[in-house]
Order: C-alpha cells, then structure tokens, then sequence
C-alpha cells in the first residue's frame, strides 16, 4: 500500500458532493472526509480511486479528471493528495467499510452525507470549523464554480 500519496474522491451529483462519516473507536468523535485511501500495488491512480469510492460508499463511478494535485496538512497520515471528480454511475450511497486491519481498528465509517455545494451555510459548524476537510470543500467550491 502506498501511504505517501492519498488518492480521494469528490462525487459530485445535483451540485451535491458526498463526504463520509469517521468516528473514532476509542473515543466515539465523529467527523466528516472526503472518501479516498492509499493505492494498491499494481493499480493505476484512477482504479484506486474507483476501488476506494466503492469500499467507502457502495457507489460504482467513473472519474472523469483530476481536480488537485498537493501536499497535504502535516499532521496527517499522507505526505500528498491527489483529488478526482467523480460521477456515480451504479450504486446507492451509503457508508462502506474500512478493509485495512490497522485502520477498521481505530474508526469506522458510520455515515453518509450530500452537501449542498451551492450554499456552505448548511454545512453546519462542525464541518466549517473542520481543519481538514473544510478547506477541501472551499476549494472545490471555487474550482467549480459555486461562487
């Protein structure tokens, strides 16, 4: 498994991106990330990306481009992100699982969320105040156009 790069996600359907629920085992707090992991020996960027939005959110979709291509916040398990837009093509969205041992171990992915990528303030304060994953969602926002 590669850890230096995180190959993640945004599915996007009715202006709505889809983002997942963690919560943590040990401590029962829960946040919202965009769904992604490491790439696989042997897969190409693009079937990572297919085989993680599968396993995270029982949705079939077909990466249609790369949306960034950056370092990552230093405090996290990657040292890089790669970032795909993403169109669901088959499937129901709903909270998939975490198949490395190491990582089912510490959170489970409890939930399913669309958000609203037309009006942030339904977000939510948690989400806004999120260090990671608000950002991400800031900048899809710009880079597609939503303000």
């Amino acid at each position: 498994m590669n850890r230096h790069t995180r190959y993640q996600g945004f599915i996007i359907q009715d202006n709505h991106v889809l983002l997942i629920q963690h919560k943590q085992l040990a401590t029962g707090r829960a946040y919202w990330v965009v769904p992604g992991g490491g790439r696989e020996d042997g897969e190409t960027e693009e079937e990572c990306v297919i085989r993680e939005m599968l396993e995270e959110t029982n949705l079939n979709v077909r990466v249609e481009r790369m949306l960034f291509d950056e370092p990552v916040h230093p405090e996290g398990m990657y040292l890089w992100r790669k970032t795909y837009l993403c169109t669901p093509i088959g499937g129901e969205a709903s909270p998939g699982y975490e198949p490395e041992l190491e990582a089912s171990a510490e959170y489970a992915i409890t939930a399913v969320r669309w958000v609203d990528l037309r009006d942030e303030s339904g977000w939510g304060e948690r989400l806004q105040a999120d260090p990671f994953t608000y950002p991400q969602l800031v900048a899809l926002r710009e880079q597609m156009g939503y303000t």
